[in-house]
């Protein structure tokens, strides 16, 4: 493999990383925050996904659809938190579990009632369908704006969490909730705006993700298992977890997708190298969250108390 090749590859590993990161921020939020198991955040990511490509296509603008994405997400958050998991907040994770599942089932027969079995393809805006080249390297404009986007949202949440008042509503309401609400605070409205950010981020994933790959139903379930493999070797309710956890997994996957069958075609005929390679690399991920919790159970970047 070539040197260009290999930095091509990293970036791709790094923009897949900042895509897991905008899933993971929102679902380590809840429930690093909340203890509240959402397996329906993979829905938000796939709505806002759909959604996206819808006021793309009819705007014309991918950078309207954007902002208009956020508030749509955010009421689509506030109003499900509203009508089901407020319910769910006081139970087990089992319960939270099954009822979330119930959800995934929900959103992807709405998609598929709404947008049809087909995949909807979003085009790459106009002004980013180029390449950038540095050190003889080109590289799409669109990727490098994925990636310059997860690193604004990654500061974005730091800032939120550790230095304003929300943030520190949040963090409060986690460990002292009869505290805070005593103090006059409405934990439910709360809650409700800490869900309604959480899908504003997985749409925002679902916005960048559009025209990279097809818009399909079902497409919040793979993520969404990747992303609690993230929080798991991140550390779960850990946003600086979630953020270097997301670029390994990232990088891991997707370099051990690229590097992984050269390495066979040296040991085996290229065919089954082809087919191995990418299988093996797929468990890698896997084997280093085994690998993470064996070592360090409370993940590589557990939240600092105290």
């Amino acid at each position: 493999m070539s040197f260009n090749l290999f930095v091509i590859q990293a970036l791709n590993g790094l923009q897949l990383g900042v895509l897991l990161f905008l899933m993971a921020a929102g679902l380590t939020l809840v429930f690093g925050i909340m203890n509240f198991v959402n397996l329906a955040h993979g829905s938000m990511y796939m709505m806002g996904a759909f959604i996206a490509a819808a006021l793309y296509n009819y705007t014309g603008s991918f950078w309207l659809a954007a902002v208009l994405l956020a508030p749509i997400m955010m009421a689509l958050g506030m109003v499900l938190d509203r009508i089901a998991l407020s319910r769910l907040y006081d139970r087990d994770h089992l319960d939270q579990v099954l009822a979330t599942f119930g959800l995934i089932l929900f959103f992807n027969e709405l998609a598929r009632m709404l947008w049809g079995p087909s995949p909807v393809y979003m085009e790459v805006p106009e002004v980013l369908g180029g390449a950038v080249q540095f050190f003889g390297i080109r590289y799409p404009a669109y990727r490098l704006l994925v990636l310059a986007a997860g690193l604004l949202v990654a500061l974005g949440c730091y800032l939120l969490v550790h230095h304003t008042r929300l943030g520190m509503l949040l963090r409060a309401g986690a460990t002292h909730r009869d505290m805070v609400g005593a103090l006059g605070v409405n934990i439910r409205l709360l809650n409700a705006l800490l869900f309604g950010l959480g899908a504003v981020l997985a749409g925002v994933a679902g916005l960048l993700a559009g025209p990279v790959m097809s818009v399909q139903v079902g497409m919040g379930e793979p993520i969404l298992i990747l992303t609690m493999v993230v929080i798991v070797i991140g550390g779960i309710g850990s946003i600086r977890g979630a953020f270097y956890a997301s670029l390994i997994v990232g990088v891991v996957d997707t370099l051990g997708r690229t590097l992984l069958p050269a390495l066979l075609r040296g040991l085996m005929e290229r065919s089954s190298a082809d087919i191995a390679g990418p299988a093996i690399a797929s468990m890698m991920i896997y084997i280093l969250m085994a690998v993470v919790l064996a070592l360090r159970p409370q993940g590589l970047f557990p939240v600092q108390r105290g």
